[in-house]
């Protein structure tokens, strides 16, 4: 007995949400307190300020010396809360998108490049409030006991700032070219890379050309897509001035931060 097109759709995308969901609550797990450290990275400005971190290490030192190993998992909440709808909207939207550009003939390097960036434009809409909140979280240098909870942080953007593109979804263009690059770059790379390559009968073997190219394809859209990821924390984060803000739109955040920084 054959299952209805419908009954074969909602099963391939339970197994997209299920795969793509776990899959990043994972990442958040292992990931997390390097997630805290490049928001405190991002975030410094005056280099001759005696508060910013030095290096890679002296941030991890001193994060934990004045605030605790729970200083690392600062606003784990709202990824937590946010990275498996985000994982599954991406994997879901990204078999999607492949399938409403297949009648167009397009290079497959075209198909998967496009759908990766329809897909981060996805996600990005659906996570960038809860970004807002644990970014705020990330940027509170008080130890873990004085902070304040996830909720009472986002009720706090929504009664000062509101829910609007000023407030609670405030760095959205940012976080639009963020998402957009980067699965752009990673999926195009990923795929076109993983097709180029001959899969290999020995499983070990197999897994490290896939663990390889995703690492590759990772690191890659990383560095291309940081302009973004900076601007988003700059937007996100505290301004300079209390009550001034400096850090507004996405490109005009670009263009200051290479003004000011290099």
């Amino acid at each position: 007995m054959s299952t209805s097109p419908r009954v074969s759709f909602f099963k391939e995308a339970s197994q997209q949400v299920l795969a793509g969901g776990s899959a990043g609550l994972v990442e958040i797990c292992l990931m997390h307190p390097l997630d805290v450290v490049k928001t405190r990275f991002q975030i410094q400005r005056n280099t001759s300020d005696p508060s910013n971190y030095k290096s890679l290490g002296d941030c991890f030192k001193r994060i934990y010396r004045s605030e605790g190993l729970l200083g690392f998992y600062k606003g784990i909440l709202p990824p937590i809360l946010a990275e498996t709808p985000k994982r599954a909207v991406k994997f879901f939207t990204f078999e999607q998108y492949k399938k409403l550009l297949t009648p167009l003939s397009l290079p497959p390097e075209w198909v998967f490049a496009i759908a990766g960036f329809g897909s981060g434009l996805t996600e990005a809409v659906v996570v960038n409030p809860f970004e807002v909140v644990k970014v705020s979280l990330q940027a509170n240098r008080d130890t873990y006991a004085l902070q304040p909870s996830t909720l009472a942080q986002a009720r706090n953007i929504i009664q000062t700032e509101g829910i609007g593109l000023r407030g609670l979804n405030k760095g959205l263009t940012a976080t639009l070219g963020r998402h957009g690059v980067f699965n752009m770059v990673y999926f195009g790379f990923y795929f076109n890379v993983k097709n180029a390559i001959p899969v290999n009968k020995d499983a070990r073997l197999e897994f490290l050309r896939k663990f390889t190219i995703g690492l590759a394809s990772g690191t890659l859209a990383s560095i291309i897509n940081i302009p973004f990821d900076v601007a988003k924390s700059r937007i996100q984060g505290p301004q300079p001035e209390p009550g001034v803000i400096k850090y507004r739109s996405c490109w005009k955040t670009i263009v200051t931060v290479y003004k000011e920084e290099g």
